[in-house]
């Protein structure tokens, strides 16, 4: 069963935008990727579903919930964590989830035997009583995170939860977010520009572009839906003076999709190993020097770029 239902979802700011039409599901047990460049429009879809913010038009449903008309139900049964973290730096990490149980109307035992447990399932005991402001930038985000769970909630919201951690600390956020969803059972929806991130952990994705859903499904049902192998070749040319290359490389049997970068020409085809010499004849032949030949199955990256024509990292600039 659904326990979130997004209808054409709309939102508009001074004329943009922002989100055109978003319609989708999440699954009650699943890890859930939303996943896009940064202003695709990842964060006004969270902050609607939330009921931080009012949809332009749509709307959704989330635990059984509208979230225009019962957004305080709505709110209990969630968690959120935005993308910054939002702990009190010089309370404990003990007395910060005391405060948050205290929020959620917890009784005072309630709260402190609720902080224990998350303190242990975040592995932090042993740091619970010192300020936080002591604390590592990955045990600040195990902290936030623990922060909503303190009521139990259905469904969980994590806003971009890695951002700005060491490759060491975002490794580690992952396996307790694994640990949320297959030991205590509670679905997680997952906003992140890290391809990565998402093909670890989501059971689906939705893509995002400019507001729109470009993609959705299972991480490698999308990758095998691209449809052959990722050829990219390193060419001695500027892009510009490479542009040429484009329609010669498409007009080859085979080939679903160029693209002409920095210095490098990225080609979407069936069958790469057996493909890979008529692209290089073809570049030879138009008088580009090839410097190297990569031949790789799809990634997250390459479902992005073959559904709108870019890189993530372009759409990031």
């Amino acid at each position: 069963m659904p326990v979130l239902e997004a209808y054409n979802l709309v939102k508009v700011y001074n004329g943009v935008r922002a989100l055109d039409g978003l319609t989708f599901e999440v699954r009650e047990g699943e890890v859930f990727g939303f996943l896009g460049p940064n202003g695709a429009g990842k964060s006004t879809a969270i902050r609607i579903l939330t009921t931080l913010t009012r949809p332009t038009a749509g709307t959704a449903r989330v635990a059984g919930w509208d979230i225009l008309r019962r957004p305080r139900q709505v709110r209990q049964s969630i968690g959120y964590v935005p993308q910054e973290v939002s702990l009190d730096h010089y309370s404990t990490g003990r007395e910060n989830l005391v405060l948050f149980g205290r929020l959620y109307r917890l009784s005072g035992r309630e709260a402190r035997r609720r902080a224990a447990e998350l303190l242990a399932l975040m592995e932090l005991e042993e740091a619970a009583d010192r300020l936080v402001v002591t604390y590592s930038g990955g045990m600040k985000k195990r902290l936030d995170i623990a922060t909503g769970l303190v009521h139990r909630p259905r469904l969980l919201f994590l806003d971009e939860p890695t951002t700005g951690l060491d490759p060491y600390s975002r490794v580690r956020v992952w396996d307790y977010i694994r640990r949320l969803n297959r030991e205590e059972g509670i679905t997680i929806f997952l906003t992140t520009h890290y391809l990565e991130e998402a093909d670890r952990l989501a059971h689906r994705v939705a893509i995002l572009d400019r507001g729109r859903i470009v993609a959705e499904g299972a991480p490698d049902a999308l990758k095998d839906a691209v449809g052959g192998d990722v050829v990219q070749m390193e060419i001695d040319a500027e892009p510009a003076a490479a542009a040429g290359l484009e329609a010669a490389l498409a007009a080859l049997r085979g080939v679903r999709r160029v693209h002409v970068g920095e210095r490098h020409v990225r080609v979407v085809t069936v069958r790469g190993p057996e493909a890979v010499p008529a692209l290089f004849r073809r570049a030879e032949g138009a008088g580009f020097t090839v410097r190297a030949v990569t031949v790789a199955r799809p990634s997250l990256d390459d479902v992005f770029f073959y559904h709108t024509g870019r890189t993530m990292a372009e759409a990031q600039r």
